[in-house]
């Protein structure tokens, strides 16, 4: 006999058969039974079935699938288990007047397409995305969400709805910046953020997007800023509506890659500059320039609508150029970044005829004098200024203007009078052949003048974010937590790694980076050729340096050689185009031919400082070319590329990576590095699984261990002057071809101080893990403070482990603490080794003395740690004993570790057939002294630990 109710559900299927969800017509009636005007559905008071209703649709097993009551007019709330439909995946509720709190749609999991526009919804919850996997379409548009709470911010949870293709949320109450994780979406299509109160800048992310629609315009309040070049790599773009915000920089010069576009929106922003040709050859179907501040001549535009009033255009008619001097000034001005004050001074087709600010001339009509000091001005000089052949006068001192001074203004030959005082120029200045001497006191680069900003600190050297050559983001954390946060990871450090009692609060103080001498050239460098410099390679039969020389005009690349002081190509090139081997400016124009103008297939990577492309000159040699984005150009960023030049111009070393060269035309500021193709050690260490690499081999390590020593050793105490790093880590250590290590990333590099005890007292810069506890709690540095972040590197090397990883257990966080309690353990020491190294009895021996060093490295006090030279001492013999035979490729030579240090150099260029004389070692007092005998001993510090 059938159990009684087994028996009834027959009864019910029999009589009542494909009978809906009673649930589904319960949430249903709430929703009726909740508006002002219920008439407007006409649903039954009784029955469990709502497939019939009207607005109602319903899937084959009778659930509840589509609700479209559309532009009904219908006034109230949404009940708040309207997501207990799990099989709702279209909600048609736009056009009417609802109002209330948003329903969370938490778990609505078959939900596509949800239609809640045009209502008068008051607040959405936190959770409303949560689960929302099959989202394709969302449409919040003009609903007043979370007024009362200042707003609301698009939630991280968003991105689990990998298949949305359209998002629109205009004037919904977004506050805040664009989240950046929309760039990861990769199926989004239309992104409509319009009339809300969003700030700051069009996320980087957005780069390469696939997005055909993009709405960003009428922002409220401080409205969305910075440049808009990201936008130009969107090549799948249709409609673009970037009006009623306030935009800065110029147009894109590429924005003619967008070949489907077919509206462009600039209207009421900050645009400034000249309008790029490719625009002006777009086929548009509208485009609206209004109200902005372009210049120069207006476009022939091929756009079927267009408007371009209230701007700064020098003449009223398109097609007809500017005047000579005119679009020379202009050259000048784009230099400058297009300061606004001169931007809206400098207009018409006459500078002598207006009142073009800081401009004066003769009687002729002839420019004779560009008068702007103390104007704030920054950017570069412009090689246009020289077509001003009538000038007598530039005065622009007291603003902070850097770069070079272009060799072409010695062909002024007028010029009387050069005041670049308080700036930063940089070296070499160009030999004037009138006589002329330009004031440059106050240019730290040039002459050791202390620069004075307007704030009145000196320039300082913070931590920012940056990309080595490789492509490896580089990420300080001290550049992007916030006051508080950095304050407090601060105090967790030095609490865990070395408790300092009685510190006092320190005033940190700026100090300028300390004054470099440069070379001057012999012969000014003439446009239009410029030049890359190859690294020196080993099996080259001479000594001399690679010289890549671009001809502007047909873009061709040759190379050259040189001695060092210049030498000529066999193309014919003229006496005047002798270079100088120490010249390390390159034209804009060769760096775009050899990355393919940017293209992003080779990119890199990316981070605080901007993009790194790979690029590759005609015979082949490749290069990595790190450009600056417009939107990170500070003055801490331009204290960071001006550090990297005037170091690695001055230091050069087997394992620091070279610098070959920078650029600094217009708005450009791009470095060009050696090429590193095996990338940084972090990728190796860490995250070698995910790059389908093979993990690192014991005698690796060492190897890269021994290259890094000898590399800060050098910049500690063998280069012509010492320098301390300050932000030494896996990911500022980059491996070639050979895995043979070198040190990069030298945007944070102090001048360091002379005597043992003296320090430098200076901004926190670098990254927490690796600061050493004196510098994170007062600001002073002295080299030990690299010494500390070689020893965690070495903890490292050892471990597997991140130097700072808050998901390992609390006690574990901070590497170097939690190393010192286990590394005189045997039995930890073996547990913490990397499970990825085949760690035998014989290889202990040698993990036991890495250990040690770690240890030493990583004392308390500055004054317990060994010096670079030590670690060298201690690694070299190890290295030896690991030196690989027959099919390992890790070769290193077999040298007397104990020969002054000027032998030891002559040992290298003999077995690995390199030139070292550019090191000058051989006025080096230094020497490296044999390993101590009672090395293990030697590392127990004051408290004994």
């Amino acid at each position: 006999m059938l159990h009684p109710s087994l028996t009834l559900l027959l009864l019910l299927l029999l009589f009542h058969p494909n009978a809906g969800d009673p649930n589904d017509a319960k949430i249903l009636r709430q929703l009726r039974n909740g508006l002002d005007n219920p008439e407007q559905l006409p649903w039954p008071d009784e029955g469990d079935d709502p497939c019939g209703w009207k607005y109602i649709f319903c899937d084959s097993n009778k659930r509840v699938n589509q609700i479209q009551p559309k532009g009904l007019n219908l006034s109230g709330p949404l009940p708040q288990n309207l997501n207990q439909l799990t099989m709702l995946f279209n909600l048609g509720l736009q056009n009417n007047r609802l109002n209330g709190p948003l329903p969370s749609f938490r778990g609505l999991s078959k939900l596509k397409y949800a239609y809640l526009d045009n209502n008068n919804f008051d607040s959405i919850p936190s959770d409303f995305f949560d689960g929302l996997q099959s989202l394709e379409v969302l449409a919040l548009d003009h609903n007043n969400l979370n007024a009362s709470t200042g707003g609301w911010q698009l939630p991280e949870t968003l991105q689990e709805s990998t298949q949305l293709t359209n998002f629109s949320c205009m004037g919904c109450n977004l506050t805040g910046p664009i989240p950046q994780f929309l760039g990861s979406m990769n199926s989004l299509s239309f992104l409509k953020l319009s009339n809300n109160y969003l700030t700051g800048d069009i996320p980087r992310s957005l780069n390469d997007s696939a997005l055909q629609v993009l709405w960003l315009n009428n922002q409220q309040g401080e409205r969305l800023s910075g440049g808009i070049d990201v936008v130009a790599s969107m090549v799948s773009l249709t409609s673009l509506w970037l009006h009623g915000n306030a935009f800065t920089g110029t147009i894109p010069e590429n924005i003619g890659a967008l070949s489907s576009l077919k509206e462009l929106n600039l209207n009421g922003n900050n645009l400034v500059g000249l309008v790029p040709r490719g625009l002006g050859d777009m086929k548009l179907g509208k485009l609206d320039l209004n109200n902005n501040h372009f210049m120069g001549p207006i476009p022939d535009f091929k756009a079927a609508t267009v408007s371009y009033d209230v701007n700064n255009f020098c003449v009223s008619k398109p097609g007809v150029p500017c005047a000579f001097e005119v679009m020379a000034l202009l050259g000048f001005l784009g230099g400058l970044n297009y300061p606004l004050n001169l931007v809206d001074s400098w207009t018409g087709n006459d500078p002598c005829g207006g009142n073009w600010l800081g401009i004066k001339c003769n009687a002729d009509g002839k420019v004779i004098m560009i008068n702007l000091p103390n104007l704030n001005l920054s950017g570069s000089l412009s090689p246009s200024v020289a077509n001003l052949g009538s000038l007598v006068e530039i005065r622009l001192g007291g603003n902070d203007i850097s770069g070079v001074v272009p060799g072409n203004w010695t062909s002024l030959a007028s010029l009387k009078s050069l005041d670049l005082s308080g700036n930063n120029i940089y070296p070499p200045l160009p030999d004037f052949k009138t006589g002329l001497k330009p004031v440059v006191v106050g240019n730290p680069l040039l002459n050791g003048g202390a620069k004075t900003t307007p704030s009145g600190n000196n320039n300082p050297s913070t931590g920012s974010g940056n990309v080595d050559p490789s492509g490896n983001t580089n990420s300080n954390s001290s550049s992007s937590d916030s006051h508080e946060t950095k304050k407090s990871k601060r105090k967790q450090l030095v609490s865990i790694v070395a408790p300092i009692a009685g510190v006092a609060a320190a005033a940190f103080l700026l100090i300028p980076l300390y004054a470099y001498c440069f070379r001057r050239r012999n012969g000014g460098f003439q446009a239009p050729t410029s030049l890359v410099i190859h690294p020196r390679d080993p099996s080259d039969s001479d000594s001399a340096v690679k010289i890549a020389v671009a001809n502007n005009t047909n873009g061709s690349i040759s190379t050259l050689t040189g001695s060092g002081s210049g030498s000529r190509n066999s193309s014919g090139i003229g006496d005047s185009h002798i270079i100088e081997a120490g010249n390390l400016r390159i034209s804009v124009q060769v760096l775009r031919k050899v990355t393919e103008n940017f293209a992003p297939e080779n990119e890199l990577g990316r981070g605080g400082f901007g993009v790194v492309y790979k690029g590759e000159l005609d015979d082949g040699t490749k290069i990595a070319v790190k450009r600056m984005e417009a939107g990170v150009i500070s003055s801490k960023a331009l204290d960071e590329f001006q550090s990297e030049i005037a170091v690695l111009s001055k230091v050069r070393h087997r394992h620091l990576v070279s610098l070959l060269g920078y650029s600094t035309e217009g708005n450009e500021r791009i470095l060009v590095y050696e090429y590193m193709p095996q990338g940084a050690l972090s990728k190796h260490l860490f995250h070698w699984k995910s790059h389908d690499l093979e993990p690192l081999s014991w005698k690796r390590r060492l190897n890269i261990a021994l290259d890094v020593a000898r590399g800060m050793e050098y910049l500690h105490t063998l280069a012509h002057q010492s320098f301390i790093h300050r932000d030494l880590k896996p990911s500022n250590i980059l491996l070639a071809d050979d895995f043979k290590a070198k040190v990069s990333d030298f945007g944070l590099v102090k001048l360091a101080p002379e005597g043992e005890k003296a320090s430098v007292v200076t901004r926190l810069a670098g990254t927490f893990g690796y600061l050493a506890p004196e510098y994170a709690v007062t600001g002073k540095i002295t080299t030990k403070a690299d010494v500390f972040s070689f020893g965690v590197v070495l903890m490292e090397l050892l471990t597997g482990l991140m130097a700072l990883d808050e998901d390992r257990p609390e006690e574990s966080q901070y590497l170097a603490a939690w190393f010192w309690h286990i590394k005189s353990d045997k039995k930890k020491l073996m547990a913490a080794i990397d499970p990825a190294l085949d760690v035998k009895e014989e290889t202990f021996e040698s993990v036991s003395i890495i250990a040690e060093l770690a240890g030493h490295c990583t004392a308390r006090e500055p004054s317990q740690r060994p010096d670079m030279g030590h670690a060298v001492n201690v690694l070299a013999p190890l290295v030896e004993k690991w030196k690989p035979f027959d099919d390992d490729t890790e070769e290193y030579s077999g040298i007397d570790y104990s020969l002054p240090l000027n032998q030891m150099v002559k040992g290298w260029q003999e077995a690995e057939g390199k030139d070292l004389s550019y090191m000058d070692l051989e006025d080096s007092k230094s020497s490296i002294p044999a390993r101590p005998t009672g090395f293990a001993d030697s590392f127990t510090s004051a408290d004994g630990r």
